[in-house]
């Protein structure tokens, strides 16, 4: 009887003791997770700059950029609130430029080193990008 009761002594303390941890209100729940990047396409020709989609949410975006110009061209994402640059890219090779795009309307520009009279300058994308994606938190399966 003596050990019964001491047992129950003893299981009425650890319960005791659990309780306030119970509820606190110091929890902090984890950020949600960030909206899953995007995958953007550019092209360098002897003439412009191409983009696709050309249009899209805000959020992390991989800009992956092929040069098919015969010439080594530096490629430029800039906006507002961002400036990203890469290169020299060399004829039919690619780069990537990966950064967090915020709402706004940015240029995707290319120069090279070769003189640059008004003739020469390649016509820069636009890309316009909106308000920012949904987050990754119903995605399974991602990291």
């Amino acid at each position: 009887m003596r050990g019964t009761r001491g047992a129950a002594l003893i299981a009425g303390i650890a319960l005791l003791s659990a309780l306030p941890g119970c509820g606190q209100k110091d929890f902090v729940r984890d950020p949600p997770r960030p909206p899953l990047p995007i995958q953007i396409t550019g092209v360098i020709t002897a003439t412009g700059v191409t983009v696709s989609p050309d249009r899209i949410g805000g959020g992390p975006v991989l800009l992956i950029i092929s040069n098919q110009d015969e010439v080594s061209h530096t490629v430029i994402l800039e906006g507002e609130q961002a400036r990203e640059q890469v290169g020299p890219i060399n004829p039919d090779d690619a780069a990537t430029i990966t950064t967090d795009l915020t709402q706004g309307r940015y240029t995707v520009r290319a120069g090279s080193d070769r003189a640059a009279s008004p003739g020469e300058q390649l016509e820069p994308a636009e890309l316009v990008v909106g308000q920012r994606r949904p987050t990754g938190e119903e995605e399974i399966l991602r990291p």
